[in-house]
């Protein structure tokens, strides 16, 4: 591991000022993710600026229902967290799905949300990754991608990529329409979810749209108000990234969809909103024919490649199963 310098903020916008001083600095928090990248050589900060303990550890009730998250929550407090559960178990089901009990204690908020992928080609420097080192190309495109994006993906040019988000709380997140508050060296901002994390587009080395220097300090979610679940399809029942996942809620209504939310998590580089899903749901009867029609209006998109074109009959399959599961359904 290369040397860096260690520095800590007295508070959140020390913090902010310090690193927007250092174009190579990183915010440094639980550390699951950037430490272990730090150790492969795939990230190479010149000084952290630890936040840990600068940003709120509680989660607070805002008014109507919805509930603000300090950056600073743990994923175990989080997912333990009885109004979490009560009002929204999607997020605390994604929590539980996405890392063993030791990370959950570790990683927080702001960190889940801003994990980088776990691509092979890109956590190895020996291979071509554009996201690591760009221009240098995508070693996935004709080498192991099973695990890749069939949804969003760049498929050529200098910026080629077919990295998917690795996690899965940001997936639910994406269906609860979730509002992430920065402060940077400009001031507070507010982010809606979906703005937040991008597509590789012509740069496939920014995974979100946030500024040098910004720091998360919440997220809020907004009241939800009907079922909500998550569903996720691994390799292996232990922890593992998600092959295909799902976050949904439904309202249904004298047999008709009144409202519906849909994410999806493994097929894309950022959390994939089903926005298409959604819009051919809304008003139309609640039956597993019609969640397999809107499924399939939304994957219509997808562009597999050579060895994961198994991801798009298993997004559909997700997708119905999880919605049937809400309407009282075989799940």
């Amino acid at each position: 591991m290369r040397e860096f310098r260690y520095e800590r903020g007295t508070d959140a916008a020390a913090a902010v000022a310090l690193l927007a001083a250092e174009p190579s600095g990183a915010f440094l928090g639980g550390g699951t993710n950037l430490v272990d990248l730090m150790k492969l050589g795939v990230e190479t900060p010149d000084v952290l600026v630890d936040v840990r303990t600068l940003t709120s550890r509680e989660v607070t009730d805002l008014p109507g229902g919805g509930l603000r998250i300090g950056a600073g929550v743990p994923n175990a407090d989080l997912a333990a967290d009885r109004r979490v559960r009560a009002r929204f178990p999607v997020l605390a089901q994604a929590l539980l799905a996405g890392a063993s009990g030791q990370l959950r204690n570790r990683a927080t908020t702001a960190g889940n949300l801003l994990q980088r992928t776990r691509c092979s080609y890109f956590t190895d420097v020996t291979r071509p990754c554009n996201k690591r080192a760009p221009g240098s190309g995508c070693g996935a495109m004709e080498g192991a991608h099973r695990n890749s994006a069939v949804l969003g993906q760049t498929l050529d040019g200098p910026a080629t990529c077919v990295a998917t988000h690795p996690s899965d709380m940001a997936v639910a997140l994406a269906a609860l329409d979730a509002v992430v508050h920065v402060l940077g060296p400009d001031g507070e901002r507010s982010i809606p979810i979906g703005e937040l994390h991008r597509l590789p587009g012509d740069d496939a080395a920014r995974d979100t749209t946030l500024r040098h220097g910004e720091l998360v300090t919440a997220v809020d979610l907004p009241a939800l108000g009907m079922p909500s679940r998550y569903r996720k399809v691994r390799d292996r029942a232990s922890f593992a990234f998600a092959l295909v996942s799902v976050a949904a809620a439904l309202r249904v209504e004298d047999g008709v969809v009144a409202d519906v939310r849909l994410a999806l998590g493994g097929v894309a580089h950022k959390p994939w909103r089903a926005t298409a899903a959604e819009q051919a749901l809304r008003g139309r009867p609640a039956t597993e024919e019609a969640f397999a029609a809107a499924a399939d209006a939304e994957l219509a998109a997808a562009t597999p490649l050579r060895d994961n074109g198994y991801k798009v009959p298993m997004a559909r399959n997700v997708v119905v199963r999880t919605l049937a599961g809400l309407t009282g359904g075989p799940a």
